[in-house]
C-alpha cells in the first residue's frame, strides 16, 4: 500500500493522487490540511522499528502494509483552521503535530520520498554548495558576509555582474544588483545575506526520481524565472539532455543525501560550462511537466509502487 501524506492545495500532492489513481494502484491519503483532525495514530517500536495503525476517516492501516509514503509537509497557510487551538498557538500546534507524524515516517522500513534525514542540507546553501563542488559541478564564485565593505568589494570586482539572495532555505526571489542597491548594504549588518558572481546561459532543472534523470531547460530574460511574469518576461520550457558526466554528479547528489526525488537547478553557459545552485529536497515538478509533458510524476509513482528502500 503506498501512503500519500500532503494536502490537496499543493499541485505536487494533487498530481501524484491523481497519477496513482490513473494507474490503479491502491493508496491511502492522509490529508495534512486537516491533519489531526480526523485521524488517529497508534505505533510502539519493536527492535528500531515502529509497528502500529493509521485510523483515518473511512479507512484503517497496518504500518506493516506499508510500502512506500509519499509526503509534503505544509504550513498554516495550506491548513484548515485547528479546532478549540488559539490562533497564536495554531503554528506551533501544527509544527508538533506534523514532527510527530515525521518521527514515525522516519523509521519505517520501507522506502519514503523523501525522509527528512537528507532535507536539512537545503536549510544551509553554503553546506549545500561543498557538497556541489564534491561531485566536479562548479558553483558561482559566492561571497556570504554581513561586512558593506566586503559586499562593496565583491561588487566592484565583478563589475556589478552580481546577483543577491539568501543564505537559508527559506524561498528568495533572486535579483541582479543594481547601483541603487549600494545604498542598502549597511543594512547587512543586521542579517549575513549570499551574494554570487552572475552566470549567463539557460536554466536547467533536473529532477531525479531513483535511477532516472529528467532535464528541462528553461529560457528567460529574467534573472529569477519563477517569477518572471511579475517582471513582465517571458518563460520557456522544453524537456533537454545533460552531459553523461552532469548526470552522474546529480545522482551522486541525490545519493549523497540519500534522496529518492529531487530538484537540482543548474545553468549552462554560452561557453558550454555547467553550474550547480542547489538541490531542492520536495521540488514543485507539477510545474515542469505541466509545460513539458516530462512523465515525472509517473516515474515517482512507479518508484512508490515498487517501494525499495533507498540503500
Amino acid at each position: 500500500m503506498i501512503l500519500v501524506c500532503g494536502g490537496l492545495a499543493d499541485a505536487v500532492t494533487e498530481l501524484v493522487c491523481a497519477r496513482i489513481e490513473h494507474l490503479g494502484y491502491a493508496y491511502r491519503f492522509l490529508n495534512l490540511g486537516l491533519y489531526p483532525e480526523g485521524y488517529h495514530i497508534t505505533w510502539t517500536w519493536e527492535q528500531h522499528t515502529p509497528t502500529g495503525v493509521i485510523d483515518g476517516p473511512d479507512w484503517s492501516l497496518d504500518l506493516a502494509d506499508i510500502r512506500s509514503v509519499f509526503i509534503r509537509f505544509l504550513g498554516m497557510d495550506g491548513h484548515a483552521p485547528l479546532a478549540g487551538i488559539p490562533a497564536e498557538f495554531e503554528e506551533a500546534t501544527l509544527a508538533e503535530c506534523q514532527a510527530a507524524l515525521a518521527a514515525l515516517v522516519e523509521d519505517l522500513p520501507c522506502l519514503v520520498v523523501n525522509r527528512m534525514e537528507g532535507s536539512p542540507s537545503n536549510q544551509s546553501k553554503p553546506y549545500q554548495g561543498l557538497l556541489v563542488r564534491k561531485t566536479g559541478l562548479r558553483t558561482p564564485p559566492t561571497l556570504i558576509t554581513n561586512d558593506p565593505a566586503a559586499a562593496q568589494e565583491f561588487y566592484d570586482r565583478y563589475a556589478g555582474d552580481v546577483i543577491f539572495k539568501s543564505v537559508s532555505g527559506i524561498r528568495s526571489i533572486v535579483r541582479r544588483m543594481e547601483a541603487r542597491d549600494l545604498e542598502r548594504l549597511p543594512a547587512l549588518r543586521n542579517g549575513a545575506a549570499q551574494f554570487q558572481a552572475y552566470v549567463p546561459g539557460d536554466n536547467i532543472r533536473v529532477h531525479t526520481v531513483g535511477d532516472q534523470l529528467f532535464a528541462t531547460r528553461i529560457r528567460s530574460s529574467a534573472v529569477d524565472y519563477r517569477y518572471a511574469h511579475q517582471q513582465g518576461a517571458e518563460v520557456e520550457l522544453e524537456p533537454t539532455t545533460v552531459p553523461p558526466e552532469v548526470a552522474m554528479a546529480c545522482h551522486q547528489l541525490s545519493t549523497t543525501l540519500g534522496l529518492a526525488l529531487t530538484g537540482i537547478d543548474l545553468k549552462q553557459t554560452p561557453a558550454g560550462e555547467w553550474y550547480c545552485f542547489e538541490v531542492n529536497p520536495a521540488p514543485a515538478f507539477a510545474y515542469y511537466e505541466k509545460h513539458t509533458g516530462q512523465p515525472i510524476s509517473a516515474a515517482l509513482v512507479e518508484l512508490l509502487r515498487e517501494g525499495q528502500p533507498l540503500e
